[in-house]
């Protein structure tokens, strides 16, 4: 057991904690001790700050490396009638705080594997998205890179989209340029998708590329990833691939659009997860289908399966939009907490928590190894594959 007479009593010894935590995330400085003691009574253990035993740095580094942790976390966990935080979660936080005050973990080693949220007050594991695959991939340096503005944002609480959009100004223009001299080479009609985290800020992204290209007087049109999907009944019994959603009709629907004609695709009912087709493809008595318009750039939404071997060939731009997992949970907090009241907050925690290492090792790592670019807006870089930096006439500026 951690035996300092901090940890034994470290509630009441928020003084003493403080500047340890201020080297953890500098916004604790924006606490007062007695502020800080009220969070810390939220975390106390059932039998007090004693019983916490930090267990030794390698088998922490190996639980966050291992799927079946994650996948244990529940979401929805009850006591007393209301939803509190996964033990796991819970947990791991009272051992990195015990750690940290018994001098058990280094300050070097628990901000590497870590960050710590202030809204939530707990730890969250750290996300690595770049493998030596993606790095490879893209010849191993960035095609452009600037100044990271998101270092602005060490200390805030949450993160509106006014302030990320001024952060991102130099690498977002950098990227809707690269874009436009890509159409430029590559021609059109073109399809192209976009996929990242959420709170990366696609959508924002996306509607700043359609002002741009009807100011290239091309047109633009959206195709909703979402309506290929099959029920959700069905899809919760099969894997993420091709058998959950309706491959053929995507199929045809994107050599139509490619050729300048209309499309007809599934129409998916978001509200009781229903597909206007069953699940072998035949559109229902009484359903209507959608009808999707030739435009010059056919814009593919939605985190889509583009590293599926079959789907690949059939975009003509893959982009993945990337923010670290630290800003886009400030980001959320405001977004989907404040302002669309979309979750329970400590839910909210639990599933942030849980689905960061699963999408990247599920779909975010897998695209971005067969994308053509990476746009990462947290250390502001442009990452572009060399066979497309050959193609491209004018470079961004």
């Amino acid at each position: 057991m951690a035996d300092s007479a901090l940890v034994s009593n470290l509630t009441s010894n928020a003084e003493a904690l403080y500047p340890i935590l201020v080297q953890v995330n500098p916004g604790i400085a924006k606490l007062e001790p007695y502020e800080l003691r009220y969070c810390l009574v939220n975390l106390t253990p059932t039998q007090g700050w004693a019983s916490v035993t930090p267990a030794p740095e390698g088998e922490i580094e190996a639980q966050l490396q291992d799927r079946q942790f994650f996948e244990s976390i529940q979401l929805n966990p009850m006591r007393a009638g209301r939803i509190v935080l996964d033990t796991q979660v819970m947990g791991l936080t009272q051992m990195l705080l015990a750690g940290l005050a018994a001098g058990r973990y280094s300050l070097t080693w628990v901000n590497s594997q870590f960050y710590f949220d202030l809204r939530s007050f707990i730890f969250y594991p750290r996300t690595c998205y770049y493998s030596p695959a993606v790095f490879e991939h893209f010849g191993g340096t960035p095609y452009r890179k600037f100044t990271p503005r998101q270092t602005q944002f060490a200390s805030a609480f949450d993160i509106g989209y006014a302030e990320f959009k001024q952060a991102n100004q130099e690498i977002d223009r950098a990227f809707i340029e690269t874009v436009k001299g890509l159409i430029d080479t590559l021609g059109t009609p073109i399809l192209m998708t976009l996929a990242g985290p959420t709170g990366a800020g696609k959508t924002e992204i996306v509607s700043r590329l359609s002002c741009e290209f009807q100011g290239q007087q091309r047109s633009f049109s959206g195709l909703e990833v979402d309506n290929f999907f099959k029920d959700r009944d069905f899809r919760d019994q099969h894997p993420l691939g091709l058998q959950v959603m309706h491959f053929e009709i995507f199929r045809q629907a994107v050599a139509d659009l490619r050729n300048g004609r209309s499309a007809t695709i599934p129409r998916y009912n978001f509200y009781t997860a229903i597909s206007s087709h069953d699940v072998d493809s035949q559109l229902r008595l009484g359903a209507t289908p959608l009808t999707i318009p030739p435009a010059d750039i056919i814009f593919l939404e939605g985190n889509f399966p583009f590293h599926i071997p079959e789907v690949a060939p059939l975009v003509g731009l893959k982009i993945v939009y990337l923010t670290d997992d630290p800003q886009r949970l400030k980001r959320k907090w405001k977004r989907d907490i404040d302002y669309r009241k979309k979750y329970d907050p400590v839910s909210f925690c639990n599933r942030y928590f849980r689905s960061q290492y699963l999408r990247a090792e599920e779909v975010y790592r897998p695209l971005m190894q067969v994308s053509d670019m990476i746009v990462d807006t947290t250390e502001a870089t442009l990452w572009l594959t060399p066979e497309l930096q050959a193609k491209l006439k004018h470079p961004a500026v």
